[in-house]
Parts: C-alpha cells; structure tokens; sequence
C-alpha cells in the first residue's frame, strides 16, 4: 500500500537531541502508558469500543494516542497499541479482561512452536503502521511520534503462562527443560519484531522502545542466554533492513525493566536510549556507564505520583539534578497506573520544563 510520507515539519525535537546526545533547551519528558487507562477521556472512550478494537482501528488508535497531548505539554507521542498484538498476530488468542488484564486462553505449548513462522505475520499489524501515519500527520510536527514493540522474551513468558504471572515460572520452566523449543520461539519472535519495527519507521515512528517488562525475572546467566542475544539482534537487523530500504534510521530505545543485573552489557547491544527503572538510583548508573555514550530515561517510581504536591517536587528535581541535563529523558521508572491522578501528571510535567539546566 502507499504510505504518506510527506510529513510535517517537527517542532519540538527535544527527545531526538537527546537520545542523540545534544543538550535541549528544555528535559525533555514523556509518561510511559501515557495514552490510555488513568485518562478519564479513555475511561469514557473504553465504553464505546473494547481495548483490541481501539488498538486495531487507526482512526481510534490515533485519537487515544493524541488525548494525553490535549491535556499536557508532553514531548512526545506514544501510539496506543498493546504488546500483545504479536501474539496475535501469530495466531494466539488475547483478550483484556476488566479487573485481570490480558488473558491469553491458549497458552503455546512446546510441540506447538515448529508450527509458528514469522512469514506474512507482520501484514496483519499494518493496522499499527496505518495508525502511526495517520499520527503523525494529525499532530502536526508539534512532537516526535513512538513507536514499540514487546522484547521477545517477554513476549515469550505472556504466550507460555496464559497471561501475567507473578513468577514467570511456566516461562522459565522452558529455559531449562526445552531450550531447543525457547530458542525456537525466541528466533520467531524476533524476527516478527525487526519487520515490525521497520514497518513502523516506515510508516513514520520517529523513535522506537523495545519493551523488556519481565527481564526482572531472570538472573545475568539466563539474560545472557534468552535476552541480550535477541535484542542485539533486533538493533542490528532493525538498521540492517531500514538501509536496504532506503530509509533512515531512528533512535532505539531497550527498557529492560528489572534488569539492573546487567545494564553494562545493555549499553553494548546499540541502542541510543536505555530506560531505567525506579529500584536504581541515578547515581549508580551514572558511573556505571560513565564511559558509554547512552542517554538514559526514567525513573520515578509511579507511585510518587499519589504524593502531596510539594513531596513530589522534591522527589522530580532530586531525580532531575542526580541524572544531569546531558543525555536524558524523563519519564517514570515503569507504566503510569490506572488510578493515579492526572494533576500529577501536569505538576511533573511542568515541574520538569520549569527546571533550569
């Protein structure tokens, strides 16, 4: 299908300097889930249309990515779509159950993994790409647009389980009992998720964060077996296939939630951008990779935002001055929560622009 490339001149590029290591006039700050459930214009919105047919409708979908942008002056946009979509997309079965979360029916078994093939899987999810173009046209330039993915093994744990856990412990069952079917729906998984990404550059995603929400759930030994291996792979072939397409590359972004175990060993597998979660403190990471060339984004515990406002002052220009101005993006140290309150959303906001660096 043709593609409407003719984009907007970009306004605010704040996120892009930064991730690129420039020095923007302003941090520049994002929410992660910020388009969705804790946004009272959603909550009406859900009563319409069930959570898949928003994700799978572009006109939808964009509408629910720009409400958090009419609301607050954020630096970035983040598609609304759900992780989950790969698993369908492969043929597995997800629903969102109210009070539970995604449920797969199904879960995948290992004598079923030599029948899944990454082949045309990605056609099926044009509905994201229709929907980042018609984004990034609607917001005008006024801020970059994201795009994202699920990392493999997480994707993985969500297929094997049937759902969330709080062990992962069907998942992990497979890294030591079937390593030959793990790696085998690892490589499937992968590759869906390099043409994924590449089908959202194209369509016009700006920046792209890959999102490792369970590496919490392995140790350094497992993650450099099933984790770090995949998601090199997924910054290599990502540029490797935007070249042979003429197209140019854009900032990646890995956040490996939980995965402070080996964040030196992140910072080696290309991308420009590593999120960080709000158990580590700024400092730490800081020297950590003192010598690496990567931005960092995070990492304020979202719970925070419940805090009395002038607390929460204290906990955002605490965290601003220990990251730094060089090198970094604010956000959360994990998804906004459905009952957290939207006037925090702004003080952060606002809090973070008004901050001198």
């Amino acid at each position: 299908m043709s593609i409407n490339r003719d984009f907007p001149l970009l306004k605010n590029d704040r996120i892009l300097k930064a991730a690129r290591g420039e020095i923007p006039d302003k941090l520049p700050v994002w929410v992660m889930r910020q388009a969705g459930r804790y946004l009272p214009e959603f909550q009406e919105y859900r009563k319409k249309y069930n959570f898949f047919e928003i994700c799978q409708n572009p006109e939808h979908a964009c509408a629910v990515t720009l409400m958090p942008l009419e609301r607050f002056e954020l630096d970035a946009a983040i598609i609304f779509s759900d992780i989950l979509v790969i698993p369908q997309a492969l043929g597995i079965e997800v629903e969102m159950v109210a009070g539970v979360g995604p449920v797969l029916p199904h879960p995948i078994t290992p004598e079923a993994v030599s029948k899944l093939s990454s082949n045309h899987v990605v056609e099926k999810l044009e509905y994201v790409g229709k929907a980042i173009n018609l984004t990034r046209h609607k917001l005008n330039g006024r801020v970059p647009l994201f795009g994202f993915t699920g990392a493999p093994w997480t994707l993985m744990g969500y297929m094997i389980e049937g759902g969330g856990s709080k062990t992962y412990s069907k998942a992990k069952k497979w890294l030591y009992a079937y390593p030959e079917e793990a790696h085998a729906l690892l490589n499937v998984l992968t590759e869906v998720i390099v043409d994924y990404l590449v089908m959202q550059i194209e369509f016009g995603a700006q920046i792209v964060q890959v999102f490792d929400s369970n590496a919490e759930y392995l140790n350094k030994k497992l993650y450099s077996i099933y984790g770090l291996p995949y998601l090199k792979r997924i910054s290599v072939e990502v540029r490797e296939k935007l070249k042979l397409k003429n197209l140019e590359e854009v900032p990646m972004v890995l956040f490996a939630k939980g995965g402070w175990y080996c964040l030196e060993e992140q910072a080696e597998l290309g991308y420009e951008v590593l999120g960080i979660d709000w158990t580590i403190e700024p400092q730490f990471v800081r020297k950590l990779l003192h010598n690496k060339k990567i931005t960092l984004q995070g990492n304020l515990d979202p719970t925070a935002l419940y805090a009395p406002k002038s607390d929460l002052k204290v906990y955002i220009e605490r965290m601003l001055e220990e990251f730094g101005s060089e090198r970094y993006i604010v956000n959360l140290g994990h998804g906004i929560y459905p009952d957290a309150p939207v006037e925090s959303v702004e003080f952060l906001v606002d809090t973070v622009h008004n901050f001198q660096i």
